[in-house]
């Protein structure tokens, strides 16, 4: 049966242009039950025995959800008890349009067969479609488009067979009940058929509020502005009213917050916002509209550090008002920033948080506070009846709403991940925290991996160079089985060097546009954290078929240069190979070879010259302005039987990792080259853009503390200054100044070259730069050998690999998946250090301060690298006298002044009181200060800018 509707349209030339469009009605589409007789199915989804305990329905029933059920309560439907689900096309069309995060929440609950979720195409059964009538909205046509499936749902099963099944219709909207009711359906509201079932009563904590809910548990006193319509905040916008931007809040003070607004090209504005007022209930990574004070009503950004941590009242907001006074900062005009406030929110970032609850103070109250674990996020309000079970765990919520009334939004309990301070609930919040997909591969994903045994076949060496021959070896941390990339250097008959760069070729494996593909480029990265990784790839490929272990055969992906004694390139190719790795050493295994004159070996000769060739390279990228910058990383020693840190130490560069890392910079720059020439307009690369100037106050401030002038106008003219920077009887001096710099810098991003005409790579003075030698952990790198591999006639191209704005998007999800990546690492070293300090108990060490702030010093601690805030606590005024100079900068605390880079002495243990912010607490030792008090500070990697990531 054949639906048509025809229309003209006008083109844009002023022609007219005839639509039809044709909609197909059909008869032969199953239910999806088991009782059904009717229906020739080949398979059911849809149980015979579907009972679920309910108070208001005895019966066996399927639940038929509409539109606003699916959008506000899919952490209900999430959950094992509720089953027996039937999914109309109408609302899974709605849900696509209006939320693709739920839209992919239900699309795995579908695929759940244990779920018995099954979706019916109403919308094109003869029976159950309807035209939308005259004067009816689109919203009100869908309503009734449910509301018809469920009574045929009802008619259609109503047989001798059924043994009294009901199709039970669930929502929250009153009149489509009534319209329901009305026509003789069972129907429901959400709220009480859930609490009505016998089976899980504390699923009833996991519903979501309705707006007339979240109205009835507020105080009467409005707290907030209203937020102004979107058509006037449009019109706002385009006239330069107001600003759009993303709202971060401050890890520091819970009174402020950044919008960062993006101008023309690469420009943006920070618009600081200080204040609840200001803030108006915005929360972090939300897209906001802001309206900017008058000049006179600027600041400057707040010094101070500032936790929520007092009782939750909406009503007394003084304390609040006291804080803002008291970080306000008297500054001239060039220290002030462009100030404003939040007039609407555009789009929100809410997603479920993880963190724990407060018990409610109130006896048998069942609204309590939950304390998310990312300090930017405010606190939340829920109810649950399961408080005395949740105290002790580490729990997920949701937000609902924040209404005007309230100092918290509103939200509601998930689900439960775990003892707090259990390693497992820990690693298991930090990756929901920082967004890292860690799910199991699916069988779907695991379906186009190579079935074993494995090996290299005669079709496959027709088309690579073998190179099984040559003396190549791989350089590596310790107890690396992911192994990318592998090396080989030997002398040729003209006294020339032949150097190759051998890279795992994983893109023969992932073909574009499977599921292990998409799964990948989803990914994007592997994530390495303390003791466990999470995988790119699955293992197999990872770990077996795609690691160029020693002694086996891999097929590679190989770029190799003629070069003479002087490391100047001759020649340059690139082909696909097959190699046989003579060795996979460690960096210090690599470094003893090179360092004993006694060994003559193939391998180290090798290994020879590539360091004395890296030697030469290096030297000439530094001379060109490449920078040389520090950052402290730690490694942990593990007990092989508790999995606990026994020992933490920075750690050690040798020359070998030097070697590596210019060969392998070698390569991504030749490949970049290569891509680019080849594909202009949709070549991956990588860039890394200059900072603005002011990125340099600090660095300049603690240069000019020492009597030193740092020159930033280039890249070249800073890497001079930084070798020059150095104090006499203070070694360390030059070290601090580059951790500095290394926080100066702006991160660098994937990009498609047709999408941006700046390529360059500051911080190694790259004209071009992109990611070839690490596609086992890297998605980038799999997209370059599918562009390179083209470029040498090695493969085929496809539509999306040249099309840039998939690329761009493409590189879009890859910088925030490398950006969450980064932080979920710096979160499991913080805990596990944490863990090395509660088995320590109190440490003291020498560290030096790296930042001054208006109540507080920062200080690093060489040995461990780790991070630390001492406070000074002047809140009640017997504190010690506290004098802040923002220009030195320098805090003067009683009669010691503390500068960047003084040298200090600190006592560091943990402090476990807070389960759900267990500290490393710092405290003063040297120099002495008497009556300082220090409160239990928040430190750790955590707190640390990213080092440089090429």
């Amino acid at each position: 049966m054949l639906k048509s509707k025809t229309f003209v349209k006008k083109t844009r030339s002023g022609g007219v242009m005839k639509i039809v469009r044709e909609h197909y009605l059909r008869d032969d589409i199953w239910c999806g039950s088991e009782i059904c007789t009717e229906c020739k199915q080949e398979s059911t989804v849809l149980q015979k025995d579907s009972c679920i305990e309910s108070d208001l329905c005895s019966s066996p029933h399927y639940l038929v959800p509409d539109t606003n059920v699916v959008l506000h309560q899919i952490d209900v439907l999430e959950d094992p008890l509720i089953r027996n689900v039937i999914i109309l096309q109408t609302v899974l069309q709605e849900v696509r349009h209006r939320s693709a995060p739920v839209y992919k929440r239900l699309k795995d609950i579908i695929h759940e067969k244990e779920k018995h979720f099954y979706t019916f195409t109403n919308e094109h059964h003869r029976d159950t479609f309807i035209e939308r009538e005259p004067g009816e909205s689109a919203n009100d046509r869908n309503d009734r488009a449910i509301r018809v499936a469920v009574k045929w749902y009802s008619h259609h099963l109503d047989t001798a067979e059924s043994d009294g099944l009901k199709v039970v219709l669930i929502t929250n909207d009153q009149g489509n009940k009534e319209k329901a009711e009305e026509s003789g359906l069972l129907v429901y509201k959400c709220e009480d058929y859930i609490k009505s079932l016998l089976a899980n009563p504390e699923l009833v904590d996991r519903l979501a509020l309705t707006n007339d809910e979240t109205k009835d548990i507020s105080s009467s006193k409005v707290l907030f502005s209203e937020h102004l319509p979107l058509s006037r905040i449009q019109m706002g916008i385009k006239g330069g009213t107001f600003l759009q931007g993303t709202f971060r809040a401050s890890r520091d003070n819970y009174l402020e917050a950044t919008v960062f607004v993006q101008g023309e090209g690469e420009e943006t504005t920070e618009v600081i916002l200080q204040g609840l007022h200001n803030l108006n209930r915005a929360i972090h990574q939300d897209v906001v509209a802001v309206q900017l004070l008058p000049r006179e009503e600027w600041v400057a950004p707040s010094s101070v550090v500032l936790l929520d941590e007092r009782e939750a009242k909406d009503e007394d907001d003084t304390e609040e008002e006291e804080k803002e006074k008291a970080m306000k900062i008297i500054a001239d005009d060039a220290a002030r920033k462009p100030t404003g406030k939040v007039v609407a929110i555009i789009k929100r970032n809410w997603r479920p948080f993880c963190g724990m609850l407060n018990s409610s103070l109130i006896k048998e109250s069942t609204r309590h506070l939950f304390t998310p674990a990312d300090r930017r996020v405010p606190r939340i309000r829920i109810e649950t009846r399961q408080a005395a079970a949740l105290l002790s765990q580490r729990i997920m919520v949701a937000i609902d709403g924040w209404p005007r009334h309230s100092r918290y939004p509103h939200g509601h309990f998930v689900r439960s991940l775990g003892a707090a301070g259990d390693k497992e609930t820990e690693t298991e919040v930090l990756l929901l925290e920082h967004d890292v997909p860690h799910q199991d591969f699916s069988q779907a994903v695991l379906s186009f991996l190579p079935k074993m045994p494995w090996s290299i076949t005669p079709e496959d060496m027709a088309v690579r160079e073998d190179l099984r021959a040559l003396t190549v070896c791989s350089v590596d941390p310790p107890g690396c089985t992911d192994i990318d990339d592998a090396l080989h250097c030997k002398t040729l008959e003209n006294g020339n060097f032949e150097v190759g760069v051998h890279i795992a070729d994983v893109s023969h494996f992932i073909r574009p546009g499977n599921a292990l593909d998409l799964e990948a480029a989803n990914r994007g990265t592997t994530v390495y954290l303390c003791g466990r990784r999470i995988d790119m790839v699955p293992e197999l490929l990872s770990s077996n078929l795609c690691s160029l272990r020693s002694n086996v055969e891999r097929l590679a992906f190989s770029s190799i240069w003629e070069m003479d004694d002087k490391a100047n390139i001759v020649k340059t190719r690139f082909t696909k190979s097959v190699i046989n790795s003579k060795a996979s050493l460690t960096y210090a295994e690599a470094q003893l070879r090179i360092d004993d004159t006694n060994m003559n070996d193939d391998i180290t000769n090798s290994l020879r010259g590539l360091n004395k060739l890296a030697k030469i390279l290096k030297r000439r990228r530094i001379e060109k302005g490449a920078l040389t910058l520090s950052s402290l990383e730690v490694r942990f020693h593990i007990d092989s039987e508790t999995h606990d840190p026994i020992d933490l130490q920075t750690k050690e560069l040798m020359e070998t990792n030097s070697m590596v890392e210019e060969f392998m910079l070698l390569a991504n720059i030749s490949v970049a080259q290569k891509i680019y020439d080849e594909f202009s307009e949709c070549a991956l690369l990588r860039k890394h853009p200059a900072p603005p100037p002011s990125n340099y106050d600090i660095l300049n401030k603690a240069a000019q503390s020492k009597g030193l002038a740092i020159h930033t106008d280039s890249a070249k003219a800073l890497a001079d200054s930084l070798d020059m920077a150095k104090v006499d009887g203070f070694p360390y001096f030059n070290t601090l100044l580059r951790i500095l710099a290394t926080r100066c810098m702006m991160q660098a991003v994937y990009f498609c070259s047709g999408m941006d005409s700046n390529f360059h790579h500051y911080g190694l003075a790259s004209p071009i730069y992109t990611h070839f030698t690490s596609p086992i952990r890297r998605y980038s790198d799999i997209m370059v050998h599918r562009l390179l591999a083209v470029s040498i006639g090695a493969d085929c191209t496809y539509p999306d690999l040249t099309d840039k704005h998939k690329q761009s998007a493409l590189c879009n999800n890859l910088n925030y998946r490398h950006k969450m990546s980064q932080y979920a690492q710096r979160a499991s070293v913080a805990f596990h250090t944490q863990l090395f300090f509660k088995s320590r108990g109190i440490v003291n060490e020498e560290g030096f301060i790296l930042f001054v702030r208006k109540n507080a010093i920062i200080v690093l601690i060489p040995k461990f690298g780790l991070e630390g805030t001492v406070f000074f606590d002047n809140k009640d005024k017997t504190g010690p006298k506290l004098v802040f100079d923002e220009e030195g900068p320098s805090l003067m605390v009683e009669q010691h002044t503390f500068k960047i880079f003084d040298k200090v002495k600190v006592t560091i243990s943990l402090d476990d009181s807070n389960v759900q912010h267990q500290k490393i607490r710092m405290s003063l030792v040297e120099p002495e200060i008497p009556g300082v008090s220090v409160p239990v500070p928040e430190v750790g990697p955590m707190a640390k800018k990213p080092k440089l990531d090429v």
